[in-house]
């Protein structure tokens, strides 16, 4: 261990960090790996005042965001990407060394890693057997006697198995746990299933976070824009603590034209055609020999395992296509989960998956 490494703290020293696909890499063509959207849009900047500082929350994306989300713009907060949203909660809520938060695994890695680096315990309560919820196991935890849990996060649609919350259970949870700790609804991949949104619980719930992205269905994930909604309480909390210039003039000039009538009929056209090329593939999926299971599509992807993942995956890269490999996470044995693309891109994926 180098002198460097020595003074780096303890839990960054044992810390694995995330790996985003980014970061993991990959030779292809295809890239179905990171739930991306598969096309862009344009947009026009205004660049003649970079020299000056921007506003700490831009009143019009601020007020775009929240008309689109039917929320009061002091229930809105920018950040750079969801992630931004899951770190500042951590390090507003929960004390390093004292606090905890509780996650469901499997489910999206950053919210330990977001723990892990800010000195919180991670505690868990893993997922029915059908990858739903265990919501009394849950508030079993959080009011157990000396518990510490501040934050417990859920994810929904769950990345990776495509589950959603049930509105009813989730409302126990948020009375039984009311002045105790947060409860967050990560809702990355919403627009995609937005009958399933539980952004109308929030005026009656101080204690329900939810957090959103312009990475997903807006087809924006190289700006890092992000958005957490919760009552003024919360949102003036998480105010304190965030950076303060969160959100650079460029992203948000983007990111209020892509919340524009214009930009949300395109993203919805997008989400539409992204639904229709997922339900193809899950139908095709169904008659395919190697694949054993097929979890719940909910968002712009699908999870399927498979009787050899690596044989498949071998196959993928093979023919350039970059998917993302579950198999070492627990009970995710022989999983792939495959981004939805373009009808071409999904062709492709079947074209290969045949050839077994």
């Amino acid at each position: 261990m180098s002198d460097i490494q020595k003074l780096a703290r303890k839990t960054v020293q044992a810390l694995t960090p995330y790996l985003s696909a980014r970061r993991i890499g990959g030779k292809g063509n295809v890239w179905l790996n990171a739930n991306e959207a598969p096309d862009c849009n344009e947009y026009q900047l205004d660049c003649h005042q970079l020299n000056r500082y921007p506003e700490f929350q831009p009143p019009e994306l601020i007020n775009a965001y929240a008309d689109y989300a039917s929320v009061n713009n002091t229930q809105v907060l920018c950040t750079r990407g969801a992630d931004e949203s899951i770190e500042i909660l951590i390090r507003t809520f929960c004390e390093p060394g004292d606090d905890s938060i509780l996650i469901c695994p499997p489910t999206y890695g950053m919210y330990s890693i977001s723990a892990e680096t800010c000195g919180v315990e991670v505690r868990e309560v893993a997922l029915q057997a059908n990858f739903d919820v265990d919501y009394l196991a849950v508030e079993q935890a959080v009011n157990a006697p000396n518990s510490n849990i501040k934050i417990v996060f859920l994810c929904a649609p769950n990345n990776p198995t495509g589950n959603m919350l049930d509105t009813q259970k989730l409302i126990a949870l948020l009375k039984a746990t009311q002045g105790k700790a947060l409860i967050v609804a990560d809702e990355a991949y919403i627009e995609f299933c937005p009958e399933f949104s539980q952004v109308n619980l929030i005026a009656q719930h101080e204690n329900l976070v939810i957090t959103r992205t312009l990475s997903k269905a807006f087809a924006l994930a190289s700006i890092r824009c992000g958005f957490t909604l919760a009552q003024a309480s919360v949102i003036e909390m998480l105010s304190k603590v965030i950076a303060p210039y969160p959100v650079p003039a460029p992203i948000a000039q983007i990111a209020t034209q892509a919340l524009s009538t214009s930009g949300l009929s395109i993203m919805l056209e997008r989400v539409k055609i992204l639904n229709n090329n997922r339900r193809l593939l899950q139908n095709e999926l169904a008659n395919i020999d190697c694949i054993t299971e097929i979890f719940p599509a909910t968002g712009n992807y699908v999870l399927a395992r498979f009787k050899d993942s690596a044989q498949v995956f071998s196959a993928f890269a093979n023919d350039g296509i970059v998917m993302r490999d579950f198999a070492n996470k627990p009970r995710l044995e022989n999983c792939i989960r495959i981004t939805i693309g373009t009808e071409a891109e999904m062709q492709a994926t079947l074209t290969t998956l045949k050839s077994l």
